[in-house]
């Protein structure tokens, strides 16, 4: 009898962890689309750190995705839950174990990223583009994409960025070395190029040529990539928030705030 109560502890213990496992699964493997979000008022989002994007200002907010996150929340009386975060690895992560049921940063709606998510309908046009220094009289080093072989182009770390260098450096028939900088985003690589620290940077169009108007000496006029559709990114199993995500950004882009949040951010860019 005393061994059977001595292994009763453990037996209950094994039993109530194997619960509190499954319990856990359950909640992260638990479907989360527009039903369940509406259910409980909050949507959550990741988002980039930049200009462009999310961008703290002395004391205010402000970037195209924020502001047009706020026409959402506005909208829908749903509460916007915005977590910033530099690394697009750890947003994908984020969104594929269900911290977030959206990341609002341009991305590229490629055949590739359309395999394993779903986007909104696009919501900017972009490119990717050189980001290099001018000299005293205006030049620059590189207009060509053939000269681009040998060189070294620097990269916030993670960019989808780095596939289509990969891709022009077997265009050109030449090696371009790709250096990714960790805890680096747009704003920062600019600020590296203009200091004079590196020679070369690719980032989006719009962020560089937002931040650059504020550097002289920048030049960001070589592409690097072809014009792409740029969009929020969802879960393939997020169907209905896609779909509700569309409706009211089609209801919302139909506004005078709407578009003069487009002037604001793809109009003409001011010195900031």
């Amino acid at each position: 009898m005393r061994k059977t109560h001595s292994i009763l502890p453990f037996a209950l213990a094994a039993a109530t962890i194997v619960l509190l496992s499954g319990c856990r699964q359950e909640r992260e493997t638990a479907p989360r689309d527009y039903d369940e979000i509406a259910a409980s008022g909050v949507l959550r989002v990741v988002t980039d750190y930049s200009p462009l994007t999310y961008y703290m200002t002395e004391d205010s907010l402000s970037g195209f995705d924020y502001e047009l996150l706020q026409m959402i929340g506005k909208r829908t009386r749903l509460k916007i839950e915005i977590t910033p975060e530099v690394s697009l690895t750890k947003s994908l992560e984020g969104l594929d174990n269900r911290s977030y049921d959206v990341i609002a940063r341009p991305l590229p709606v490629t055949t590739e990223n359309k395999q394993k998510y779903i986007f909104t309908k696009p919501l900017q046009l972009n490119k990717q583009v050189l980001v290099q220094r001018r000299d005293s009289i205006g030049n620059v080093a590189i207009r060509n994409q053939l000269d681009l072989g040998q060189c070294t182009l620097h990269i916030a770390q993670d960019a989808p960025t780095r596939l289509r260098i990969e891709n022009l450096a077997h265009e050109i028939g030449d090696t371009i070395y790709i250096q990714e900088e960790p805890d680096c985003g747009a704003e920062q690589l600019i600020i590296l190029v203009a200091s004079g620290v590196i020679d070369y940077a690719v980032c989006d169009e719009a962020e560089a040529r937002a931040i650059g108007d504020s550097y002289d000496e920048i030049d960001c006029k070589t592409d690097i990539s072809f014009t792409q559709f740029m969009a929020w990114t969802l879960r393939q199993e997020s169907t209905s928030l896609c779909d509700s995500l569309n409706l009211w950004i089609d209801e919302i882009s139909h506004t005078d705030e709407y578009k003069a949040l487009q002037k604001k951010y793809f109009g003409k860019q001011k010195k900031r």
